[in-house]
């Protein structure tokens, strides 16, 4: 176990697959754990549609649990991190859709006409001890 340290980037590979995640053969006597959150960047419904038995991968350890001799390995942490300041690409004839008409003026006007009434009313249950 001595033989890994967190951060290190090492070759191993996949020995199995569950939901939760896959577990990684490191070398003869160590395996960790790509837990699905650490398997790629954003939402992963599916272990099987990103890692396959056999595959050999690069995995990063993330964290080692001395008592129970368990490495947790990351492939997401190898991943090149999204770059925001660049424009999204829009698919073809993609339109944006709103839950609201646009055109709708009337803001927080139906709000303001209730609030004297609802103030009324909640001072009314103080002055009555409900």
């Amino acid at each position: 176990m001595s033989d890994y340290r967190i951060g290190q980037v090492v070759q191993g590979k996949v020995t199995g697959i569950q939901p939760y995640g896959a577990f990684v053969s490191l070398d003869e006597h160590n395996q960790g754990l790509v837990h699905i959150s650490e398997c790629h960047n954003g939402y992963v419904d599916d272990v099987n549609s990103i890692l396959h038995l056999g595959q050999e991968v690069n995995v990063m350890v993330i964290d080692i649990d001395l008592y129970t001799q368990k490495i947790s390995l990351s492939i997401r942490c190898l991943e090149k991190p999204f770059d925001f300041s660049q424009p999204r690409k829009r698919a073809r004839f993609q339109h944006k859709r709103y839950w609201t008409d646009r055109n709708v003026t009337t803001g927080f006007k139906p709000i303001r006409e209730r609030l004297d009434g609802w103030v009324l009313a909640a001072l009314n249950d103080i002055e009555h001890g409900k």
